[in-house]
């Protein structure tokens, strides 16, 4: 098989795998949300989600961006790895007692003691993390997604099944504190045990400052976009309540389950197939165009359906008391029809740039989400959605313009790739809609029930009878899947 073959197989291979452990994944955590929010009180997801932001930006420092150079380099040492894990150790253990540190003074300045008390339980995530790092990097590195695939959804499943056990015991929010550190023990301890790696290599920081400038590009970047992408939470838990804040994070984690699952699949896999074929430019021109056709002949679909069923879906998954996260949900859910593209846009940023652009796009488009940010957060909580809106159409219009620069194709021509996709869930949409009055009529499941067949149904026979080259592509990819998958 040529080599250009076998890294297809992979990729087809590496997609199949991926999307459906994250697909699946998605399913549990649904489900595990579902039941959790159904015991606990919005309050609880609140404070989650102000210490989510602190777990975020310092697991980004962990990485500090050397995970994706050394998937980038041809052929890293043994004395890179054992430097980069060593660091990423060494970090999260600082970040973490500063962490705990910090936690008594936050509890003071949002009133909940409850911080002070699962901060230092829920901050061992960084340290945990940290022994995963290197090992998921080999692991990516040699296309072993599907090993990858069965360690995160058996770990989801644990986690998920001793959070819910928690929730229904009445443990409140130490449930789901149990879920994150369980999922990513799991993963920590499953990757050790499989791959018992042994290194003589030495420490070295010579390696890593060879690293050092790629590198921390990428840890300034992913740094901002952290912050920035929980700053609102902080400001609203701060301003409003812990129950606003519930209602707001519950309505952006629901929306980020099908989009983060589907932009990880794509990603995770695609990036380091990138950047084999950084040097074939033509190829490298075709791979993006059919990850971004694919990508929004997907989620252009769910995300306009989600915001079309979104009333009814909470009242029956959710219950009464969640119905006030429905306006966000649906705002939010309009970022979904542009993140992925983003996403997959900076990943040709990252294969073919040497990081500097990176680093100056993102504090353009910061310094506009400031603005945003200083604009929507005194004013309401619905403002902030509709500002994370704006900021989802900056990110992608700034990510596809600065990827023109580094490959074949040109943004005019991927719009127009684009355009059916968009049109033809616009056009479900809408009929969902002048529906919608007549299926009110009907109990609430029957109209839930609905709303999907009638959108599925005009979504999939629009494609069909306009002949959507999207349509065709998805049918060829997954008889690749099916065909490559079983070899």
């Amino acid at each position: 098989m040529a080599e250009g073959e076998k890294l297809e197989h992979k990729v087809v291979k590496g997609v199949a795998w991926s999307f459906s452990e994250k697909f699946l994944t998605m399913v549990v955590q649904m489900v595990v949300s579902i039941i959790v929010a159904r015991c606990l009180m919005p309050e609880d997801f609140g404070v989650m989600a102000i210490l989510t932001f602190f777990t975020s930006v310092a697991l980004t420092i962990v990485d500090s961006g050397f995970s994706q150079t050394l998937i980038r380099k041809s052929a890293p040492t043994d004395e890179e790895y054992r430097s980069v894990l060593t660091f990423n150790v060494v970090v999260a253990v600082v970040l973490y007692i500063l962490l705990v540190l910090l936690a008594q003074p936050l509890a003071r300045f949002y009133g909940y003691a409850i911080i002070a008390e699962i901060a230092p339980i829920l901050f061992l995530l960084l340290p945990i993390n940290s022994l995963c790092v290197v090992q998921t990097v080999m692991f990516t590195r040699e296309f072993r997604f599907e090993l990858l695939s069965k360690i995160v959804f058996a770990s989801s499943v644990v986690s998920g099944v001793v959070a819910v056990v928690m929730a229904l015991a009445g443990c409140g929010i130490w449930s789901l504190v149990a879920q994150r550190l369980l999922a990513m023990g799991g993963k920590a301890v499953a990757f050790w045990w499989i791959r018992r790696w042994r290194c003589s290599a030495r420490f070295n920081l010579a390696a890593l400052r060879a690293m050092a400038p790629y590198s921390l590009r990428l840890l300034a970047t992913d740094l901002i976009a952290s912050i920035y992408n929980n700053v609102a939470q902080l400001f609203i838990g701060k301003m409003h309540s812990a129950s606003i804040l519930g209602y707001y994070s519950q309505a952006q984690k629901l929306k980020d389950l099908p989009v983060t699952s589907t932009v990880q699949a794509v990603q995770g896999v695609s990036f380091p197939a990138l950047a084999k074929l950084d040097t074939d430019g033509e190829k490298l021109a075709e791979g993006y165009r059919r990850i971004m056709v694919l990508t929004s002949f997907v989620l252009f679909p769910v995300m306009l359906g989600f915001v079309a069923i979104a009333p009814e879906m909470f009242m029956i998954l959710l219950g009464d008391r969640w119905m006030p996260t429905v306006p966000y949900f649906e705002i939010l859910a309009l970022t979904g029809l542009f993140y992925p593209l983003s996403v997959v846009a900076y990943n040709i940023l990252k294969v073919r740039s040497d990081g500097r652009i990176i680093v100056r796009l993102e504090v353009v488009r910061r310094v506009i989400m400031t603005a945003v940010l200083a604009v929507t957060i005194p004013h309401s909580v619905k403002a902030v959605a509709w500002g994370m809106v704006i900021m989802a159409v900056v990110d992608c219009a700034i990510n596809l313009l600065a990827a023109r620069r580094y490959v074949l194709l040109g943004v005019g021509r991927l719009l127009r790739a684009l355009l059916p996709q968009l049109l033809l869930s616009l056009l479900m949409f809408y009929i969902i809609f002048v529906w919608a009055p007549y299926l009110s009529l009907l109990p609430i499941y029957v109209t839930l029930l609905a709303k999907i067949v009638i959108g599925v149904v005009v979504y999939l026979a629009g494609a069909y009878i306009f002949r959507l080259h999207a349509f065709s592509e998805a049918v060829a990819l997954l008889r690749d899947m099916i065909k490559k998958s079983t070899k």
